[in-house]
């Protein structure tokens, strides 16, 4: 069953914890072949070794993404996968463990959060991932582990499409599909903190809460054929890909600039955009440690919040993955793997 634990704050130990400190073995959750929600069982497995400048975190909590279903399905990013069973997830959030040596600035006992090189290693299903340096930051204070967890990837990507390749800016006027998701909700805000007008689709009730957080605009996904109602945008931040994509590219103006966080889903993305006459960039997001600190200072200040919908026990991965696929959240969905 959901839950909603925060966690706190604690004192830094003054020296790296010995590895004679760790457990060898940890739990997880793995996926033997691809399949449903009920191939997420949780196993017993080894704990990951820590390899060169890698810093091994004991996780206390996991974003779950989309990206982590369609894996699980046997698409997503399963191709590059070296080999079943795999331990699905990019983000966590949790305690140092085990630094690379002993004046680096991440230190056992710190808090952090990041994400995980899945699917070429073990993922953030699991007590302890072992993860490169410069994939990690340090936590935002005014979060807890739970809340940190929903953060990485969602934000990464947000700030990658609105800030890096949407160059949002006063003035700009920019759509986000899909504004209540966990990508979605973190865009919406960096787009509206830099100065765009931002315009978002979404459910109705969820209109009042995207309003609250930067959309001056929401239009009912449900209801309103958004493509015969706006035009003359200059960015599309475009979640969903597909059919939603393709109509996205009419409300550009010409010149506009279409950002596809889902091309694989409309193969003619290129050919289609040069038809309309406008530009288009496809995403995908990067681990980068130096701009989670950035994020992490805009939540830190109050700039910019992330939303958790719900909160699962490691074990319960199976529902957690069946709600995430019913298309009924808003904000993140988080796994609690172990306490702080």
């Amino acid at each position: 069953m959901p839950d909603n634990p925060r966690g706190g704050a604690t004192a830094r130990p003054a020296a790296r914890a010995s590895a004679a400190a760790l457990p060898r073995t940890m739990r997880a959750v793995s996926v033997a072949e691809p399949g449903g929600p009920g191939e997420l069982v949780t196993r017993t497995i080894a704990v990951p070794a820590r390899v060169g400048s890698e810093v091994l975190v004991r996780v206390v909590a996991a974003g779950v993404n989309p990206v982590d279903a369609t894996t699980r399905s046997g698409d997503g990013v399963s191709p590059g996968a070296h080999s079943w069973p795999i331990v699905p997830g990019y983000d966590f959030s949790g305690v140092v463990a085990e630094s690379p040596y002993a004046e680096f600035p991440l230190q056992p006992g710190d808090e952090v959060f990041g994400m995980t090189a899945f699917p070429r290693t073990t993922g953030s299903y699991a007590e302890y991932v072992s993860v490169p340096a410069m994939s990690v930051a340090r936590k935002p204070r005014v979060l807890s582990h739970v809340e940190a967890a929903a953060v990485p990837l969602a934000a990464l990507t947000a700030w990658g499409a609105v800030v890096d390749l949407g160059k949002a800016h006063e003035g700009q006027r920019m759509l986000i599909d899909a504004g209540a998701g966990g990508v979605g909700h973190l865009a919406v805000q960096f787009g509206a903190y830099f100065g765009a007008d931002v315009t978002a689709t979404a459910s109705e009730r969820n209109a009042p809460w995207l309003r609250s957080i930067g959309a001056r605009r929401v239009l009912d996904c449900t209801a309103d054929a958004f493509d015969e109602l706006l035009t003359g945008f200059d960015v599309v931040i475009d979640c969903s890909g597909g059919d939603t994509g393709r109509r996205s590219l009419s409300v550009l103006r010409p010149g506009g600039h279409l950002v596809s966080l889902a091309p694989g889903s409309w193969p003619a993305i290129r050919e289609d955009a040069e038809a309309a006459g406008v530009r288009v960039t496809d995403f995908w997001v990067t681990p980068d440690g130096g701009t989670l600190s950035v994020i992490a200072r805009l939540i830190d200040s109050g700039d910019v919040q992330v939303t958790v919908d719900s909160v699962f026990a490691l074990e319960d991965a199976p529902e957690a993955h069946r709600l995430l696929e019913s298309g009924q959240v808003r904000g993140k969905i988080v796994l609690r793997i172990s306490e702080y």
